[in-house]
């Protein structure tokens, strides 16, 4: 029988931490008998990594793949917890800490080709062996030097026309407006616009569609050592308004988004970021008697001002990230 029954992390339930805020908990070590000069501590580890594989030499006779990586450490520090007289007795053992978060990090993220994540890990070891080790990831929110008092703060509105041929030799014109009071957030903040389409055909518009995206631009370098770039898109959020716009007539839609809890922040790569994002609303009119569709674009910003007191945020709802142990 092991002389470690168990170790366990104590932190608060689904907690999203500020960079720059504070990680408090416990370590819980129960033990099934004395155990005598132990090492018990506690690591606090933030990495991220990138990598894909792109084709070269596509013009040539042959080509061939080639992958393309980069990885950045974010912060790793360690805390040894003393033992008083170098012993343990059977029973559970409880060992408090505190951790300070460095004022820049990313965000928490996960895609296919790029994982940023942040954990805390326990341990105990006897006589140079690990007896039992307990590994807990983190959500972690980065902040930005976004300023409020940025122009893109003012209200936006924004318009795409289309003449639409349909019929034959049927025309007519569709117009499509999005307007918003601001076009810059923070997670898990409400995003509401207002949607008004004018429709000048002899048609019904059925469908109109909404959808967050976030366009991610990854930094990575060949065995070469020669810096590439891949730019990919993902849809965070959709929403489909069934409508009848009739026609020659104007119609309304008011929409809210709920933005998830920890979102990667807006902003240029700094030195040392294998990543950078933007973020845009994209309203979708879908004309399939036309073959065509009509499309507006808002950009979005995504900004979190610095912590400015102790703790982590709580909130409801966040899901902690899909463990990438095979990459550790």
């Amino acid at each position: 029988m092991s002389v470690v029954k168990s170790i366990e992390l104590v932190l608060p339930k689904d907690a999203v931490y500020l960079a720059g805020s504070s990680i408090k908990g416990q370590v819980v070590l129960t033990l099934n008998s004395t155990l005598v000069d132990p090492i018990v501590k506690l690591e606090l580890v933030g990495r991220g990594y990138v990598e894909w594989s792109e084709e070269t030499g596509a013009s040539w006779d042959y080509s061939r793949d080639v992958v393309c990586n980069n990885k950045a450490d974010y912060v790793h520090k360690t805390k040894t917890f003393p033992v008083e007289d170098n012993w343990l007795s059977a029973g559970s053992h409880t060992f408090d800490f505190h951790f300070n978060l460095p004022p820049r990090l990313p965000s928490t993220f996960t895609s296919k080709i790029c994982h940023v994540f942040y954990f805390v890990q326990a341990s105990c070891m006897g006589r140079e062996h690990i007896l039992a080790k307990k590994r807990m990831y983190l959500l972690v929110q980065g902040t930005s030097d976004f300023h409020a008092e940025n122009p893109s703060q003012n209200p936006l509105f924004v318009e795409a026309e289309k003449k639409i041929s349909y019929n034959c030799c049927s025309q007519g014109t569709v117009c499509l407006q999005i307007q918003m009071e601001k076009n810059t957030f923070t997670p898990g903040e409400r995003v509401k616009f207002t949607t008004e389409i004018n429709n000048q055909t002899s048609k019904c518009i059925k469908t109109v569609i909404f959808a967050l995206y976030a366009h991610v631009r990854y930094e990575g370098f060949t065995p070469k050592a020669e810096r590439r770039s891949r730019v990919d898109s993902s849809e965070l959020l959709r929403q489909e308004a069934n409508t009848q716009i009739t026609p020659f007539n104007t119609t309304k839609i008011i929409s809210t988004f709920h933005l998830p809890p920890v979102l990667s922040v807006s902003g240029g790569t700094r030195d040392g970021e294998i990543m950078n994002t933007h973020y845009e609303l994209i309203s979708t009119i879908h004309l399939p008697w036309s073959l065509t569709s009509v499309k507006a674009k808002v950009p979005i910003i995504i900004t979190k001002a610095p912590a400015d007191s102790d703790g982590c945020r709580l909130l409801e709802g966040a899901v902690l990230p899909t463990s990438p142990d095979h990459q550790i």
